[in-house]
């Protein structure tokens, strides 16, 4: 059985009104975090970031704004059919992304195909993944403390 998802796709970086530029970004999917998508966004000059966040935030995003927190979607609006905003925060800094809809769609129609939604607990590992992790997220902050 296939593990993950990804796909590669164009967004523009939306520096201000005036200025944008297109960076490739890459969507990844895994079956031993079923609840999550990481999107690495390339940025010239700089190494890659990547953000985790809910596949369902992702899928909810692509047809009506939603997000509270650090990651917010929506669609673009009426004047811009067919494109979704994700907008990234962490503090007082935002990033805000522009991205085709279709190559989202079809992404998250292929998670979809890997693991269906609303099955991602059926997977019989992921709590124990989810064990390794808070383990490995607590040992790193008591050693840094």
């Amino acid at each position: 059985m296939r593990e993950s998802v990804q796909a590669e796709v164009m967004m523009s970086f939306l520096v201000s009104e005036e200025l944008s530029f297109r960076i490739p970004v890459e969507l990844r999917y895994e079956t031993c975090d079923p609840y999550a998508v990481r999107l690495t966004f390339h940025l010239p000059g700089d190494a890659p970031v990547t953000w985790a966040f809910g596949r369902e935030l992702l899928i909810d995003g692509v047809g009506r704004p939603c997000g509270d927190g650090d990651v917010r979607i929506a669609p673009a609006g009426p004047e811009a059919l067919g494109e979704v905003l994700i907008r990234l925060q962490v503090g007082t800094d935002q990033a805000l992304f522009r991205s085709s809809t279709p190559p989202l769609v079809a992404f998250l129609d292929r998670t979809d195909k890997l693991v269906p939604l609303g099955q991602e607990g059926a997977l019989a590992d992921f709590d124990a993944h989810l064990d390794e992790a808070l383990d490995r997220i607590l040992a790193e902050e008591q050693s840094a403390g």
